[in-house]
């Protein structure tokens, strides 16, 4: 398919209807994954005047602080008031206890401006109501401070979904936007924010200069929604954010994920064919980029081709990202695992993935771990519990968290992202007797 055909003529409903029909092995199970809370590591970064309160237990606190990598000395905009034994117990009102944590937090800190309650395992076993608690203490601190709440307690979620649920409590916040505005573009996603200004910069050499983003790096300077809203996904873990920003009047462009020179195509030429961009102006805008984007991964390729991969469900980004290493290095997909599988979402992605590949939802460790052992991949890309015990069995293993840190969208980091494939299986070659 040509780059023009891309723009012009691309018709979603094939894709939507193959990812419709295809088998998915559902596994229910055992899981193995991060908390929710994980999310506030990259959150706090991108939104420089939030904080992010975690009300649960050291270990919470211990997660945190080791994820974050943060120094004792250093002033983070996160913590965590940590619930004793009398919490727990009901030997003290533990909203009192939350609204003196919170007194004393904001008269420390008169530079926040969004205050996230974050509820946790603890919290959320003992029922303590932290949409009460915003509600009560938002009255009492707004308009110098916005007090919201979501949910990063690991109960029956994975890790990436803590972005979403503050994406989501975000959301009702949000202006309505006037019946009479210009149509307007908003990404949805949490972005490193030099791939963040990559993509606007593309945007606006295309003309579409109302651009916004959630989250903003401003957290009180979120942008309106409504009717006139047109927005595209740069993550596919944010299904409860999309539903409430469409609940909000707003429209989803349906798209691959920009992960490599296909994919980032495909993300951008949605907008483009949205704001009725010119093909030729299309071209010239993004066709450096994809010449870049080649070019990074051609060398790696040889490296890459052929080889056989498994995902094991861990971050949701699984999909894409077999999209992108199948149709762009040439790998060969046996499993792709995801926790959560949003077949509309993923559609264009899922719809590339070759049919020999097997596709399951959910987490079931023992089962999958049992297929990895026969399937024999070339590697394995899984969480940090489960990759020593493969690599101990011979099998090369990538971790997925990795991907979830670093800078992987767009074609300026489509070299680094096949990078992060190839270097595991260059150190096996480099192992091997």
């Amino acid at each position: 398919m040509s780059d023009t055909t891309i723009l012009s003529g691309c018709d979603s409903a094939p894709a939507s209807e193959k990812a419709s029909a295809r088998p998915i092995l559902r596994e229910r199970g055992q899981r193995e994954v991060f908390c929710g809370l994980t999310g506030i590591v990259w959150l706090h970064r991108k939104m420089q005047d939030a904080f992010f309160l975690v009300v649960g237990s050291r270990t919470c606190a211990h997660l945190l602080q080791s994820a974050a990598g943060v120094m004792i000395f250093a002033e983070p905009r996160f913590a965590t008031a940590i619930m004793e034994e009398r919490d727990l117990a009901g030997m003290v009102d533990a909203q009192d206890e939350l609204d003196r944590v919170v007194d004393r937090l904001l008269a420390r800190r008169p530079d926040i401006r969004t205050l996230f309650l974050v509820g946790s395992c603890p919290s959320e076993v003992i029922k303590l109501d932290l949409s009460k608690a915003a509600e009560r203490l938002g009255k009492q601190y707004m308009p110098r401070v916005r007090i919201l709440n979501y949910s990063g307690s690991g109960i029956e979620t994975t890790f990436t979904q803590g972005e979403d649920a503050c994406l989501a409590a975000l959301v009702p916040e949000m202006p309505r936007a006037k019946s009479d505005a210009a149509k307007q573009l908003l990404i949805v996603g949490s972005l490193p924010d030099i791939v963040e200004d990559q993509f606007l910069r593309l945007f606006d050499q295309m003309g579409i200069d109302n651009v916004r983003v959630l989250p903003p790096r401003d957290s009180r300077d979120l942008p309106a929604v409504g009717p006139n809203t047109r927005y595209l996904l740069a993550q596919p873990f944010l299904s409860d954010t999309a539903m409430a920003l469409e609940d909000r009047g707003a429209v989803r462009l349906d798209a691959m994920f920009p992960f490599g020179a296909e994919g980032t195509t495909d993300w951008l030429a949605a907008a483009a064919r949205e704001f009725l961009v010119d093909d030729a102006l299309f071209e010239k805008v993004t066709a450096p980029g994809r010449e870049r984007a080649r070019k990074a991964m051609s060398h790696l390729r040889g490296q890459l081709e052929g080889k056989r991969i498994s995902f094991l469900p861990d971050s949701q980004l699984e999909v894409p990202l077999a999209r992108f290493l199948t149709t762009e290095l040439g790998m060969i997909p046996v499993e792709v695992g995801t926790p959560y599988l949003h077949r509309a979402h993923c559609a264009r992605d899922l719809a590339r993935i070759p049919q020999s590949a097997r596709i399951s939802e959910g987490q079931h460790v023992d089962r999958q771990l049992d297929r990895v052992r026969e399937d024999r991949p070339d590697l394995t890309v899984c969480g940090l519990g489960l990759a020593n015990p493969l690599e101990a069995e011979g099998l090369s293993t990538k971790w997925a968290i990795e991907l979830v840190f670093s800078p992987i969208h767009g074609f300026d980091q489509a070299g680094d992202l096949a990078e992060l494939f190839a270097r595991p299986l260059r150190r096996r070659d480099r192992l091997e007797v």
